[in-house]
């Protein structure tokens, strides 16, 4: 574990999560399971199954490089989950342009480093704080060594993806370019039911769905909700069938195995719900979402039939009843996607950051961010001049 100077803290360059107990790691903003702000995809459990199956390591490109912020004492007061890579895949944040430039140019882009979750498109925490800390102070130490790393390993740039908006303030003083992008996001408005939430709709966009829903059961096929010990080894097996299935046809070859399954099914599966469809007794397609403090992030799907809008009712209208039956606030519906505008998820803004070392292609990049953010805010406009619901009389 190599260190970095930061002044009044000790900064430790980390080979993974291994790097802390789950005690330490638990005390950090977003880890813990029950806590407010918790996201799953942060957890001990999660991170470590990427880890422990082999799906993250040097051989896949995602090499850990965690940071680890210490106090005088020793004591774990801020980290960042990060990777250095040697590829841009599995992150949907597309850099491979900027990639192709700078190395036509003469450059080497790769490595680089990433501080995000791998293969997970949903926004968290990048720079964790511990929760008894001074959040500002310990994001902008956590910023500036991510900053440090870049130099003292000598690699083209630094990016943090599906950032908060807490984390920006920090990363900005710090000199990383600022990107945004759109996700599509349902919101709970304190519905009690489905019905009450389809009252919202325009009558057309109500009646569309209705229809939908039938339609996607109509040959005889049943949701199950799997949560917790309903997680078998038969349900694993049958829904990382789907998963390889829709991987094989989208990514060239899926980005997780079946060991991986495996152990978030141990060692998280309160987090987790499978929707799975089940027809004349087997499932036939599924999909898997993970349970935060106030959210449901949707994130695989996959089918072995095709069924009409079997992939809307598993994967959207699904998550929108168990969201409102569980009190959550918001359903993440993963990347991507206008098709789910009618289904009653909304345009979200999302954020990334990025250091650029070389000065011409910081330039470079930062001229067609400017652009790109202009472009995204419009489209959002537009978009939401055609969300589903009904409009006000204001």
């Amino acid at each position: 574990m190599s260190n970095l100077d930061q002044g009044e803290f000790t900064l430790r360059v980390g080979d993974g999560i291994g790097a802390f107990t789950p005690e330490e790691w638990s005390q950090l903003s977003g880890t813990s399971s029950g806590a407010p702000g918790y996201n799953p995809f942060l957890s001990h459990a999660f991170l470590s199954a990427l880890e422990d199956s082999g799906c993250v390591d040097r051989k896949s490109g995602w090499l850990p490089q965690f940071l680890r912020l210490e106090d005088a004492t020793g004591t774990v007061i801020g980290a960042v989950p990060c990777y250095l890579k040697g590829h841009s895949q599995g992150e949907y944040v597309f850099d491979h342009g900027w990639a192709d430039a700078f190395e036509r140019s003469g450059g080497r882009y790769y490595p680089k480093l990433q501080a995000s979750i791998p293969f997970t498109p949903a926004t968290g925490p990048r720079l964790l704080v511990h929760r008894d800390w001074d959040g500002p102070a310990v994001r902008a130490a956590l910023a500036n060594g991510l900053r440090q790393l870049t130099g003292q390993l000598g690699v083209s740039s630094a990016h943090s993806t599906f950032v908060n908006t807490d984390d920006l303030p920090a990363f900005n003083e710090a000199g990383f370019l600022h990107r945004i992008d759109q996700q599509f996001h349902f919101f709970n408005e304190g519905y009690a039911t489905y019905d009450d939430f389809l009252d919202s709709l325009a009558a057309r966009k109500r009646k569309a769905l209705k229809r939908e829903r039938r339609e996607a059961l109509a040959d005889g096929i049943v949701i199950d909700r799997l949560t917790g010990s309903d997680l078998t080894k038969p349900v694993w097996d049958d829904f990382f069938t789907f998963y390889t299935d829709t991987g094989n046809r989208k990514w060239g070859r899926p980005y997780l195995n079946r060991e991986f399954y495996r152990l978030i099914g141990e060692r998280m599966p309160g987090d987790i719900v499978l929707m799975m469809a089940r027809r004349g007794g087997r499932y036939i397609a599924g999909a898997i979402n993970f349970i935060g403090s106030d959210r449901l992030f949707g994130r695989h799907w996959g089918c072995i039939e095709d069924h009409r809008f079997l992939h809307f009712e598993v994967c959207y209208h699904q998550a929108i009843d168990f969201a409102i039956e569980r009190k959550l606030r918001v359903v993440e519906a993963g990347a991507q996607g206008e098709h789910k505008l009618a289904r009653g998820y909304l345009p979200v803004t999302t954020h990334s950051v990025h250091y650029i070392a070389h000065e011409g292609l910081r330039r470079a990049v930062a001229g067609f961010l400017e652009h790109e953010r202009n472009d995204v805010a419009m489209m959002s406009d537009v978009l939401n001049e055609h969300a589903p619901f009904k409009k006000s009389d204001c």
